[in-house]
Formats: C-alpha cells, structure tokens, sequence
C-alpha cells in the first residue's frame, strides 16, 4: 500500500453510466493514461464492463466502464448490453453519470434518472464536452445539478478538468485496503484487450450493420522467432454475406483492418506483432456476450 501519512487510504469502484456514445470510455482511457477501452463514433462499442485502475497517494479508484443506454433499437444485443448497463450501478461506492450537452435529454437520460433516484449511493454528475461550443442543452443538463451530490465539468477528449473529477471522487470514497495489486492497471488479460482493438477497427472499417453483427476472440498468442509476437484472432460472424463483406473483394478490406490493428497492437506491446485474422461464421455468437 503506498504511503500516506497525512489521511486514511481510501479505495473503491466508481462506475462511469450514460447513454451511448456519452464519452465514458474517453474518460477512463483519459484517467487511467492508456487505452483500455475502445472508441468509436458508432454507438453501442463497448459491449463488456472494463476496469481501469487508478493509484494514488490517496488510494486506489477503480472506474468501471460500461455500455451506453440505447432504447432506440430493440435488438437482442442491445436488451443485453442495456441490463448490463444497468447492473454494473449496484455494489459500487460511487456512480459518475456522464451527460453530453451536445444532445437533448431523452428516454435514456430520463430512464436513469429514474433508477438512480432508487440508489443511495453518491453521485456526480459529469458534463462531458465542455470543450464543444455553444453547446445546445449545457444549461439543460446543469438544471439536474439537484439530483446529485456534486458536479463537474470536464473534457474528456482534452483532459480538461480531470484533476478537480478526481479530487471529488476521492471525497466520497470510503477508506478500504487496496482492491488491486499496484501497477495493475485493468482487470482483462491481453488476448482479451488484443480482441477489442480488432473489433475497433472493424467499427471504423465497416458500415451499417456489419459491426454490430460480429465479435472477435484472441484464441492464439506466442511470441516467436525474432521476437515477433504472433497473434491469431478469429472474427466471428453471424451468416456468409457478412464474411463475404468484412474479407473483401480480393481480401482488401481484412487486409486493412489487420493492418489498421496491427499498428496499434504494435504501439501497445512496444515490438512487431504479425496479426493473423480468420473470419468464421457462428450464428450464435451473441450467446457470448
């Protein structure tokens, strides 16, 4: 446990909720200095609960990020992401509700407004974009103030602010013994973290439906001669006429996304990756997430 003679050693799990493309994987990227979690423009990205670790003097915060509300489709993946959306506000010691004043309040703001008022736990509300200009609905979402224990405003793309969020968070959190050992940073293994880079560049290579219709597992992982790490990965996908899309006339189009991965694979890991794509079909693959 670091040393801190002055105040009790604090720890805890603050959970960052909010409707979809809302900026919460931005933030913990932002607060934990690396890229954990993946981002897009595209809604619905993050699919999985991932935790990033942030030692302090003060303590240990363990930020949870979550899938984004999204009622606007009624899909199987989108009923599951939302119920775990849902789930991850239970058991934590403080909820940061991230608003984006760039777009009005709507059902899925209204929606969590409701259930929070049902959890005692504390909670800050956190205007994200406040780099954004004349942002339309800033005024709208500072009227909430009195829903919540505190706010602040932040800008998550340019780490505007994100002392003072911290600072807060630290005021509510409980004293507690360290949840993770230091220099841990996440609570998902490499094959898992490789995975998602994978579906990133997919979301940003492919359009209309094509993301949401496939999921990408790290099933092989050695490191071998020159040290080059080799890395297979199957992406999965729900029938043929995706598989037939995401590979390309010719294989251009995997070929991208493999190169697009591998980049950033190789700026992770600090040596040469040969990334090694297969695209399968697996009608059931949403039984995974």
């Amino acid at each position: 446990m670091p040393e801190n003679k002055d105040k009790k050693y604090k720890s805890g799990f603050a959970v960052i909720a909010g409707r979809s493309n809302a900026g919460k994987s931005t933030l913990l990227n932002a607060l934990i200095g690396t890229k954990l979690a993946i981002t897009t423009d595209k809604p619905q990205t993050t699919r999985h609960t991932i935790q990033g670790v942030l030692h302090d003097e003060r303590g240990q915060i363990v930020f949870v990020d979550t899938p984004g509300l999204l009622f606007k489709k009624k899909d199987v993946l989108t009923k599951a992401l939302n119920k775990k959306a849902k789930d991850s506000l239970l058991g934590v010691e403080i909820i940061l509700y991230m608003a984006d004043p760039t777009r009005a309040i709507g059902s899925e703001e209204q929606y969590l407004l409701r259930v929070l008022e049902d959890i005692k736990t504390p909670k800050i509300l956190v205007i994200n974009k406040i780099d954004v200009r004349n942002s339309k609905y800033l005024e709208d979402y500072r009227e909430l103030a009195d829903k919540f224990d505190d706010v602040v405003e932040i800008s998550a793309l340019y780490n505007k602010h994100l002392k003072t969020l911290v600072n807060k968070i630290f005021e509510y959190l409980p004293e507690g013994e360290p949840i993770y050992p230091e220099f841990q940073l996440t609570n998902v293994d490499n094959k898992f973290w490789f995975a998602e880079i994978i579906r990133e560049k997919i979301f940003v290579q492919m359009y209309q439906e094509v993301p949401y219709n496939i999921n990408v597992e790290v099933d092989e992982m050695e490191t071998r001669d020159n040290d080059i790490l080799y890395i297979h990965a199957i992406i999965e996908v729900g029938d043929t006429r995706y598989k037939k899309m995401i590979i390309g006339h010719g294989g251009r189009k995997i070929k991208e996304i493999g190169s697009s991965a591998r980049k950033d694979l190789e700026k992770i890991t600090g040596g040469k990756v040969f990334l090694d794509l297969e695209v399968e079909v697996e009608p059931r693959w949403m039984e995974k997430i």
